[in-house]
């Protein structure tokens, strides 16, 4: 094994954390290494327990914010359904679906800013819903927080909170310019003076460098998020990222192996764009990954959870259901 490789990799078994430099150091060394060792570091901490969760796009388009990548946003034009509210009948449906398939994680994803008073009282009706129908660990992706909106999703029994960085603090002006990398950092910290546990991560494949990627890596560490989300861009037609090239399969490895290094204990969890991969995305869970979302995405549509829980337990996952 590549040495540099090989001395990261056994300072992280032993306890031990790598620092930025060490980190980019490894992108000289052996990538194939690499993938093995965040791996070796995967079983070691985390064992072979695979995290599953799934999301419902609760509402859908007409968001006030500029985000590049998004084709939710009204500044972009994407021909994507707009809503202001799921039904209760498919929301039921899914839970159930997701249930049924044991995927212990549910979370109901809104598009905008924020939620609304109105907003509010209807997702928490929905959770309570879900609550009362299925065995679901409840998640939200809302936006930013209020003490109030905070207080509401937790006394519905929401016990996780999503919202990605999505880049690095340096790279984040050039995804988004009408809200702040910072805000969403408060957001995340609100969520958990309430109770909820977080998921935070990225989308990688923006234009941004590895070490923008390494740097989110840190970033994440910092805040000790332990469920952190990699979605890999898809080029959506009316988006300014729509002319973006893919990438490769290596690249998409090795950021996954380097936030395995940098986050030894957390849930790598593959998101949206791992689609583009074909069936070559499965490798991303023998580079360190070991949680996924299940189903469809918000505005892509992903693999079948049947064809994901096949291929998960070929390399050895268990799904038993994981703590609040």
């Amino acid at each position: 094994m590549d040495m540099r490789v090989q001395q990261a990799r056994d300072a992280i078994l032993a306890g031990g954390r790598i620092d930025r430099s060490t980190a980019l150091r490894l992108l000289d060394g052996n990538q194939e290494d690499l993938w093995q060792a965040a791996d070796q570091i995967r079983r070691h901490f985390c064992g072979d327990r695979f995290d599953l969760c799934s999301i419902i796009n609760a509402r859908s388009g007409n968001c006030t914010e500029n985000c590049r990548f998004c084709a939710q946003s009204a500044r972009h034009r994407t021909g994507i359904e707009s809503y202001e509210a799921v039904a209760e009948d498919e929301v039921l449906i899914q839970a159930k679906d997701n249930d049924d398939h044991g995927v212990h994680r549910l979370s109901l994803v809104t598009s905008g800013r924020s939620l609304s008073p109105d907003s509010l009282a209807e997702l928490t009706r929905l959770f309570g819903k879900i609550a009362d129908s299925s065995s679901m660990l409840l998640c939200a992706s809302a936006g930013f927080l209020t003490q109030e909106i905070a207080a509401g999703l937790y006394a519905a029994g929401v016990r996780r909170y999503h919202c990605n960085l999505e880049a690095s603090r340096n790279y984040f002006p050039q995804v988004c310019t009408t809200h702040t990398w910072d805000e969403k950092v408060e957001t995340l910290r609100m969520a958990r003076k309430t109770g909820m546990s977080l998921c935070s991560g990225g989308i990688i494949g923006m234009g941004e460098a590895m070490e923008d990627r390494i740097d989110l890596a840190f970033e994440l560490s910092e805040l000790e998020v332990k469920s952190i989300p990699v979605n890999i861009l898809t080029p959506i037609p009316g988006t300014p990222l729509a002319e973006l090239p893919l990438l490769t399969l290596n690249e998409v490895l090795t950021t996954v192996a380097l936030l395995r290094c940098i986050n030894p204990e957390a849930v790598i969890r593959m998101a949206g764009g791992r689609q583009q991969l074909g069936r070559e995305q499965y490798r991303c869970f023998s580079a360190g990954a070991n949680g996924a979302i299940v189903g469809n995405y918000l505005t892509t549509t992903g693999s079948s959870i049947a064809e994901d829980l096949s291929q998960l337990s070929a390399l050895g996952f268990s799904f038993d259901r994981p703590e609040p």
